[in-house]
């Protein structure tokens, strides 16, 4: 089998794909090698951490075909000894002519070592070919290290007039099965899950990754911010045996909730306040250092526009269900101007925050469509934030006193530009 060269970088990317659930904190890469003839001769893609890595399994399948091949592989090969061998090594001692490389790999240790030392023993390296499309596939795992930070992915399902919640409170679903089944694979792909405290209290979530196919290895950590120790450690949130807990807080809390908290089996880290609740920025610094690339928020408008206004929401993912609220309703998105401190539980109604997409494309699919730009968010705010996301959150899934015509809701999302 031949293929264009758009072809088999492509290739490469999609069976990174495979492990993007189980390679954390390490890269989703793939490779393929084709022979000097140009037909494939292997292909491979890394699963998890401490196993080969994707061009050592391409190579291996490839055998002596390999010499005098060329390998395409999504990342730049590593250069170093961590858990496995340097890549570089194997792809030189295998003979490949040519390496292929869609993009470079920021990591410190990395950064252009690899292709240095493949030029350096004479193999050829082109590097860009499938850049924008890698660029997607990988951008949690090159935020990360490029910051330091997680990547925070923001969930929400809304009205079309984007509300999450009817002005009495009172609630039903708002989106249906398949919305549902698409928030599990978002959580499944994600190593946490986040919510406020707002909506720990009304929904009492497990914000595990159920129903899932193949089933998920392990759950993603839930995270809670509280910045004042309003919730108690009791329900599925607290229980150790479906997924691990972790609550960021601040001084303010008291120890008898911290105390709570550590005595249920979680884990307690302080961050600084900000005005009104948890400091975001140092929350996602925190997790990035607990080497989560993906942070899954799924909390109610309170945290979304607290991070839409910081600037630190880096794909938004939004579930829009055919029906209006009315101004009275709940905002998705408060104004930047009135957004409380995330955690902080205030649920006054406020002014909806101007969000607005830019260069964005979208794609239909069978009961709904799918849309993507940069996101940037209005007033109040001049950085633009984005995301991309299939999820559904306890929350922002219910509205209505009366339950809506079952239709598919569209998925509409958005993400920050590298």
């Amino acid at each position: 089998m031949k293929g264009t060269e758009s072809d088999l970088i492509a290739r490469a990317i999609a069976l990174g794909e495979h492990g993007r659930r189980s390679a954390s904190p390490n890269p989703w890469v793939g490779c393929v090698v084709v022979d000097a003839q140009g037909a494939i001769a292997g292909e491979g893609w890394h699963e998890r951490p401490g196993t080969p890595h994707a061009e050592v399994h391409a190579l291996a399948a490839a055998g002596d075909r390999a010499r005098g091949g060329t390998a395409y592989v999504t990342l730049e090969p590593c250069a170093h000894q961590g858990r496995t061998p340097p890549c570089v090594d194997a792809l030189i001692e295998a003979g490949v002519r040519r390496v292929v490389v869609a993009l470079e790999d920021p990591d410190p240790r990395v950064a252009g070592r690899g292709v240095a030392r493949l030029r350096a023993a004479e193999t050829d390296v082109e590097v860009g070919p499938g850049a924008a499309l890698a660029r997607r596939a990988l951008a949690p795992y090159l935020h990360h290290r490029r910051t330091g930070r997680a990547w925070c992915l923001v969930k929400t399902a809304m009205s079309l007039d984007a509300r999450v919640a009817a002005a009495d409170g009172s609630s039903l679903w708002i989106t249906g099965t398949a919305a549902r089944a698409d928030a599990h694979r978002l959580r499944a792909e994600s190593q946490a899950v986040v919510v406020g405290a707002g909506t720990a209290l009304t929904d009492r979530p497990s914000l595990t990754a159920r129903d899932v196919d193949p089933p998920v290895d392990h759950q993603p950590l839930r995270v809670l911010l509280d910045a004042s120790g309003r919730v108690p450690a009791a329900g599925p949130l607290f229980d150790p045996t479906l997924a691990p807990t972790l609550v960021v807080t601040t001084d303010a809390a008291p120890s008898a909730a911290v105390d709570g908290w550590r005595a249920a089996g979680a884990k307690v880290e302080t961050v600084p306040s900000a005005p009104g609740g948890v400091d975001l920025e140092a929350t996602l610094d925190l997790l990035g250092r607990r080497d989560v690339l993906q942070a899954m928020v799924e909390g109610g408008p309170t945290l979304h526009g607290s991070l839409l206004a910081a600037g630190r929401a880096d794909r938004l993912v939004a579930y829009v269900a055919p029906m209006t609220l009315g101004p009275r309703a709940r905002a998705a998105f408060p104004r930047p101007s009135r957004v409380p401190r995330a955690g902080s539980g205030d649920a006054r109604r406020r002014a909806p925050l101007a969000i607005a997409l830019e260069h964005a494309t979208r794609e239909r699919r069978p009961s709904r469509v799918r849309a993507r730009g940069r996101l940037t968010c209005s007033p109040g705010s001049s950085r633009s934030s984005g995301g991309s996301g299939r999820s559904t959150t306890a929350r922002g899934e219910r509205v209505s006193r009366s339950r809506p015509r079952r239709s598919s809701p569209t998925r509409a999302w958005a993400t920050r530009s590298p």
